[in-house]
């Protein structure tokens, strides 16, 4: 049942990232906003560095579901707990850059605790 849960938060967790990723390169206005900081998009670079961060998302997303198709719990586990680093930073960057404490907290807070926890999930099963 644990794995089940586990495999289930963690497929939920890779689609979404791999549909966030999507987002910033398809509609980066609603996908920057969404993040919390709001570039000025008439700035070529700035449309760059929402097309990377949408390529790196989806090569994460992608990452998480390779794993839990080979099976690889404990693995998918410690990929997880590591890469909660990535919401974390992204809740410091928000907050540093004058974004709505909302989203750091509601958005990429959230998101590192559920990455938490499936991460110890996974780990025990």
């Amino acid at each position: 049942m644990t794995t089940a849960i586990a495999y289930t938060l963690a497929g939920l967790i890779g689609a979404g990232i791999i549909f966030i990723g999507a987002r910033f390169i398809v509609a980066p206005r609603v996908a920057a906003a969404g993040y919390g900081v709001q570039p000025d998009l008439s700035q070529k670079a700035a449309g760059a560095y929402l097309s990377v961060k949408g390529v790196r998302d989806i090569a994460s997303g992608l990452i998480v579901l390779t794993l839990m198709a080979a099976g690889a719990a404990h693995p998918l586990g410690w990929m997880m707990l590591a890469a909660t680093i990535i919401p974390l930073g992204d809740a410091a960057i928000v907050l540093g850059h004058g974004g709505p404490k909302s989203i750091a907290y509601g958005v990429h807070g959230l998101t590192a605790a559920v990455m938490l926890i499936t991460s110890a999930l996974l780990l025990i099963s």
